[in-house]
């Protein structure tokens, strides 16, 4: 054999490694190689995520700290019905996402540049500026435990979004795995003594799937390089919060005054349950396969569903109960070891 056939053939075993490692990083868990078109060159240019899965126990630690951020998500519900002023999910987006964004863009002081302005803005419209209102209103026509575990759909939605976005195919682990989450939710909500609200279920179900597809083109346009996830978080927040705060005003107002209840369960929402838990949630996405990330939004449920019990006193039936242990499966096997191919 020669020496130019050797060199290509060496060529083409470094080409296929790299192209099965970014797969695994950046896809659903997956079986098969994507072809190299479908990493995207924005992903390749911006995002600093590493080339390698990180060790099991980096990834533990980034699930971990992913997962804080939909468990504090699960206190929306119980936050919004007690602290808020009623009938006004239009003002607890706006005031949940634009102040925080501007506060992150002072303390990072860094603007986008280039494709990033549409990029930011495409995301702070599906994660903020569509998705919080849809949250708020779910959360004052549904029980809490409801509203948040409607959510399990999400890792099946991310699976399919997958498909056509970053071109990679879910195992059959993870789809059987969605489909436990799916059979929690309807034991939940279908099986529940308490009265289930049809437009409720129908804001959820369209906030998570906007939610899905912000997670997946997260992972395929990655972080422009050099720039904090703050900065990031700052960008979509303030994005999504230009958009609300006018629409609010104009179809909502404010209420004739604050009370002391009132600025609490905003400046919560706004300062650790968005601010903090998006950076939270925006580093699990870079760090991890986007299907193990979307099965740690379930963690919002199980929060859900204790504060309640705890601070509302509801009650759970046998069948509801059936469907949390669902859930909480659905998350188990979600979160199962990769496969990793090779050469």
């Amino acid at each position: 054999m020669s020496r130019t056939t050797e060199t290509t053939e060496t060529t083409e075993t470094t080409e296929t490694t790299e192209t099965t490692e970014t797969t695994e990083t950046t896809g659903s868990s997956i079986s098969t190689r994507a072809p190299r078109s479908a990493q995207g060159s924005s992903v390749g240019q911006n995002s600093p995520a590493p080339t390698s899965r990180p060790s099991a126990k980096a990834a533990a630690g980034f699930a971990a700290l992913a997962a804080i951020g939909p468990a504090t998500w699960g206190t929306t519900y119980v936050t919004t019905t007690e602290l808020l002023p009623p009938d006004r999910p239009l003002l607890a987006a706006a005031l949940r996402a634009l102040p925080a964004g501007l506060i992150l863009l002072a303390l990072t002081r860094r603007l986008p540049s280039g494709d990033w302005w549409w990029k930011a803005a495409v995301l702070g419209l599906l994660n903020f500026g569509a998705f919080f209102p849809l949250l708020f209103f779910g959360a004052y026509h549904l029980p809490g435990g409801v509203a948040s575990t409607i959510s399990a759909v999400m890792p099946l939605l991310v699976a399919g979004f997958g498909i056509g976005v970053l071109k990679v195919r879910p195992t059959r682990r993870t789809l059987i795995a969605g489909l436990v989450g799916v059979a929690g939710v309807a034991l939940l909500v279908l099986r529940g003594s308490a009265t289930v609200d049809l437009a409720g279920i129908a804001a959820m179900l369209t906030a998570t799937t906007l939610m899905a597809l912000a997670v997946v083109l997260s992972k395929r346009w990655g972080r422009p390089e050099g720039v904090s996830l703050l900065a990031l978080t700052g960008w979509q927040l303030t994005a999504g919060g230009l958009v609300l705060a006018p629409i609010a005003l104009t179809a909502e107002g404010l209420p004739d005054h604050f009370t002391g209840a009132n600025l609490a369960g905003y400046t919560y929402l706004g300062i650790i349950g968005t601010a903090l838990a998006y950076a939270l949630w925006f580093r699990g996405i870079e760090r991890l396969p986007a299907s193990s990330v979307s099965f740690l939004g379930l963690a919002n449920p199980v929060v859900a569903t204790l504060a309640g019990l705890v601070v509302l006193g509801q009650t759970l039936t046998v069948w509801q109960v059936a469907g949390l242990v669902l859930v909480l499966s659905s998350v188990v096997l979600g979160q199962g070891r990769r496969r990793t191919s090779r050469a």
